[in-house]
């Protein structure tokens, strides 16, 4: 059962709402000011408010930001007699979740309320507020502000066949954006197909993708449908779509143009309806830029474009994830149950995570594995590796100096100096790191093999 709060000095508009809205899914909490109304939320914990601009006394618009404060998640639907361009953007810019114009349109009105309910039961089941929480491998943990916007989104986008590019560091959790996506959507009953694009060589990446009749290569022993093909009425995720190839590229955006796929060695065109969820973490403009990727199938992919944020940048999620770790990895472990030593929690909270959700979970596998006890230490964390402090580059210091130099002598020129500099650096060490593997430098770098190739010809680097 969903509890609406309607906030609005008018009777006959609070009566009106519990009229359209008759039904035991509903419960109806009334408020005739902004005081009461924001006692009744804190009180009741409504699912949805229904709030009017123009009261006595305090407004909506204060009202609204009272009610952000204490829980971001919870949607605010605006209502007023009196519409205006600067009321829409304050309301909007405070969080609102829309803003409607009396008298109402009752049909679009009540499809704006029913989408928010909506939302509001995703977030319910994606994240852990819930008494026993789920220790499952693809649900989305978390109740930060940041991720609950994506939470919003999800809502929003699953139910369309747009396509969607998910971008994001490594390891913030973007195949498991896609799998909410498809799981919350009218394809659930159909498969999800996951394939990462630089995993797989080129070559083989393109059998994958489309299938390949019997004799089309050396070892097409038999027919195969291809990836498309096998997600057909379902999702296919493309993981890491900036490492693949421009010849594959100018394919896929066929397929999303055409709806089509040729298996190799066959110029049959096959009917396919697979929704497109892709991911990266690069800057896929940036590859534009270089001649990288093609800026056409770019936006195919991006007309919904979801960004996931990094660990960094959502620390007060790190309890509730780390609780979700140790509850999922602990399982049949020595018997134990795990906490944290409150230092342990200091040293999680202080750290920088460059390796976001993925190095959280590995950081709490790794000390489950070697606590001698049921609880986990500082030192299990990190191993005495800087208890929580997030590596500095070593060239530090060098480029301090460097920088106080050239501030000096070139003035002006100082930022495209400093940065060539830096990108210097760090070409030099990704060759080293790799033992001069093209290839595997420019994924450490996270650019692409041919920028990586203009650098080094750039910087006569071998």
């Amino acid at each position: 059962m969903f509890k609406i709060l309607i906030v609005d000095d008018e009777q006959s508009v609070r009566y009106s709402f519990k009229k359209l809205f008759n039904s035991s899914l509903y419960t109806f909490i009334e408020a005739d000011n902004a005081q009461e109304g924001m006692v009744s939320f804190l009180n009741e914990k409504p699912h949805l408010v229904i709030l009017d601009i123009e009261m006595p006394g305090k407004d909506g618009i204060q009202l609204l930001k009272e009610i952000k404060e204490f829980s971001p998640e919870v949607p605010v639907i605006i209502i007023t007699a009196y519409g205006s361009g600067d009321r829409v953007i304050k309301a909007m810019k405070y969080g609102a979740y829309e803003y409607v114009e009396k008298p109402f349109d009752i049909p679009k009105l009540m499809a704006i309320i029913e989408e928010a309910l909506k939302n509001v039961r995703i977030i319910e089941e994606l994240d852990t507020k819930s008494e026993s929480p789920r220790v499952s491998e693809d649900i989305i943990v978390g109740e930060s502000a940041a991720i609950t916007e994506v939470f919003k989104l999800i809502g929003k986008v699953a139910t369309s066949d747009a396509s969607i590019l998910i971008v994001g560091e490594s390891g913030t959790g973007k195949e498991l954006v896609a799998r909410a996506i498809h799981k919350y959507s009218d394809r659930l009953a159909k498969p999800f197909i996951a394939i990462n694009c630089a995993a797989i060589p080129e070559t083989l990446l393109e059998s994958e993708l489309f299938g390949f009749e019997k004799g089309a290569f050396t070892g097409a022993e038999r027919q195969k449908a291809g990836k498309f093909e096998e997600a057909n009425g379902g999702t296919l995720f493309l993981d890491e779509i900036g490492d693949m190839s421009p010849a594959l590229q100018a394919k896929l955006l066929r397929v999303l143009q055409e709806g089509t796929v040729e298996r190799l060695g066959s110029t049959k065109p096959i009917k396919v309806n697979a929704r497109i969820i892709a991911a990266t973490n690069k800057n896929l403009e940036n590859d534009i830029i270089s001649r990288c990727f093609r800026e056409d199938l770019y936006y195919r992919l991006k007309v919904i474009t979801i960004s996931l944020p990094p660990l960094r940048m959502r620390k007060e999620d790190i309890p509730i994830l780390t609780a979700h770790f140790i509850q999922k990895h602990s399982k049949g472990v020595k018997g134990e149950n795990y906490t944290l030593h409150p230092d342990s929690m200091n040293a999680l909270m202080e750290y920088n995570w460059p390796g976001n959700i993925r190095e959280l979970e590995n950081v709490i596998k790794r000390a489950i594995i070697l606590s001698h006890g049921s609880i986990i230490s500082p030192h299990t964390l990190f191993d005495g590796q800087g208890k929580g402090v997030s590596p500095q580059p070593a060239q530090t210091s060098r480029l301090s100096n460097y920088l106080t130099q050239k501030i000096i002598e070139q003035g002006g020129e100082i930022y495209r100096l400093v940065l060539e500099e830096l990108e210097y650096d760090l070409i030099e060490w990704a060759m080293a790191k790799t033992g001069g593997n093209q290839v595997q430098a420019a994924k450490l770098l996270g650019i692409s093999r041919m920028m990586l190739h203009e650098r080094l010809e750039k910087y006569r680097l071998r």
